[in-house]
């Protein structure tokens, strides 16, 4: 049996991610020496959260179209068949599977989709609290974070460097700072 988690301020409920306060963003390892990062512009994702916090789930999705390194030829770069073939496969898709907590931390388990490999992930999620907007909307925050090897999905592109080593990091961070609406 589950064990209820008492969480302040938390209601169960239907919570479409506010688009317009939430981020997805990402970070590699370049040239060896730092770190490119980057945002999906366009996303959207609904959280039902049961009575239970651990009775929860999540589904996400990115539109790879709207890849952004602040970098107008690296992004259209990263929509070519070298990396997400973004024609072909539009959207990073993200559908949990559990809710869990592991020494006190909320830990999500889904399934990620990239250029068609789906792959289990596990998010570290680090919950915001709740809170009442000035227009009566409540809301949640959290940030969810994990590390993916880009290659396990298919994202193989890279270069061998003068100096030695290579382009590209194989590890990528992928960072959400989400803010949810509580639907009526």
């Amino acid at each position: 049996m589950t064990d209820t988690i008492d969480i302040p301020g938390y209601k169960a409920g239907t919570w479409v991610i506010d688009p317009t306060h939430s981020e997805v963003s990402f970070s590699i390892r370049h040239l060896m020496i730092s770190k490119v990062r980057g945002t999906f512009d366009l996303f959207e994702g609904t959280l039902v959260t049961g009575e239970n916090p651990l009775d929860s789930s999540v589904t996400a999705h990115a539109k790879v179209e709207s890849i952004n390194t602040n970098e107008p030829n690296r992004d259209g770069h990263l929509r070519t068949g070298d990396f997400f073939e973004a024609e072909k496969y539009p959207t990073i898709d993200f559908v949990s599977t559990a809710v869990r907590q592991e020494k006190g931390d909320f830990k999500v388990d889904g399934n990620l989709t990239i250029k068609g490999v789906t792959k289990p992930v596990t998010f570290d999620f680090d919950f915001g609290g709740f809170s009442q907007d000035p227009y009566g909307n409540y809301k949640a925050g959290a940030t969810a974070t994990t590390v993916i090897n880009r290659e396990d999905f298919g994202l193989n592109y890279n270069a061998a460097l003068e100096t030695g080593g290579v382009l590209l990091g194989e590890k990528v961070t992928i960072t959400i700072e989400l803010q949810a609406a509580l639907q009526a």
